[in-house]
């Protein structure tokens, strides 16, 4: 008998796009890391909800506005679509981190909006969490999801802060993604 499959919520930057600590401002800064866009794809061809959960304090910083947050959204979606795959949805939380916000990770309300679209609790439904950053992981576990590392973007410096709870690690989402595959297969 198979396990249900999971509901899956990457992070963005550092997980499916290059991360900059200059922000990531255009559609011509998101650049896809190498095999995660496949990666998407091959999560939704195979049957997982695959979402994007991502803070976005660029926007209250006035880097950009929400159009080009959207336009890179756009770009995103139509990579994995042109993959065959799909994005079930893309949550994301455009406040500063002194906004008090009960949105922004390490905060759990994007993936509670989530939780809400589906008519599920992710205490009760299987769900994962990758990201590169600890706020990811975090969020993540307040809301009953596996939290998932990978060592991209920030994910290495990550790997050796003091996190009280379990989680994987992976190298990067193309490894996470082979491995779910196969485990879920």
């Amino acid at each position: 008998m198979t396990q249900p499959k999971p509901i899956i919520l990457l992070d963005r930057d550092g997980v499916i796009n290059q991360d900059s600590d200059a922000y990531v401002k255009s559609v011509d800064e998101w650049i896809p890391l190498s095999g995660s866009i496949k990666s998407i794809a091959a999560l939704s061809k195979a049957g997982f909800k695959v979402f994007v959960v991502t803070n976005q304090s660029g926007i209250a910083r006035g880097y950009y506005d929400e159009a080009t947050l959207h336009a890179m959204h756009d770009k995103m979606t139509a990579l994995v679509e042109a993959e065959g795959g799909t994005i079930s949805g893309i949550q994301y939380c455009p406040h500063g981190p002194d906004d008090n916000c009960t949105c922004r990770k390490p905060k759990s309300g994007m993936i509670e909006n989530i939780e809400k679209q589906l008519g599920v609790s992710f205490k009760d439904c299987p769900a994962i969490m990758v990201g590169d950053s600890l706020r990811d992981l975090q969020a993540g576990n307040l809301r009953g999801c596996a939290p998932v590392l990978v060592l991209t973007g920030k994910g290495r410096e990550t790997q050796y802060k003091s996190i009280d709870f379990y989680f994987d690690v992976y190298t990067d989402l193309a490894a996470f993604t082979i491995a779910t595959l196969h485990k879920y297969q």
